[in-house]
């Protein structure tokens, strides 16, 4: 099971109500959406990344997720991320879910960006104050 020790930077996310489903526990889609927040806020945080007028955007081309534990509403859920991976144009990002203050993750998974140029829509490189920020994650380089 993934440990809080693995991951570098941390963001808590609260839950919401419309997060639980029928079964009383938040539906799975709603992890991805904790895992693209996580990721995003930190490159606009700390990576000076400009969604709305950049003239790059990052899309995800995979994405995976594995379920360890439930949450609910009301709970606060600590986003964990790390960089598994740095290329040209794309970062693989490890990330953990833990209940507040908890070693063991809830759920754990990775998330695959490439960041493309807005106007073409080709893969374009990462620029230099994305990349800085995401060097601050790298655990290591995978081949």
């Amino acid at each position: 099971m993934a440990e809080r020790s693995g991951y570098s930077h941390f963001l808590v996310i609260p839950t919401r109500w419309n997060d639980n489903d029928i079964y009383g526990h938040v539906n799975n889609i709603e992890y991805y959406g904790y895992f693209d927040t996580a990721i995003n806020t930190y490159l606009i945080k700390f990576g000076g990344f400009d969604v709305r007028g950049g003239t790059q955007i990052a899309v995800c081309a995979e994405s995976h997720c594995r379920f360890l534990a439930e949450l609910s509403f009301p709970e606060t859920v600590e986003a964990g991320l790390r960089v598994d991976h740095l290329g040209t144009s794309s970062v693989r990002y490890g990330i953990g879910l833990f209940r507040g203050g908890q070693l063991q993750a809830v759920a754990e998974g990775w998330f695959v960006q490439v960041f493309i140029d807005r106007s073409n829509r080709r893969p374009s490189a990462i620029t230099a104050s994305l990349r800085a920020a995401l060097e601050k994650l790298l655990v290591h380089q995978s081949s």
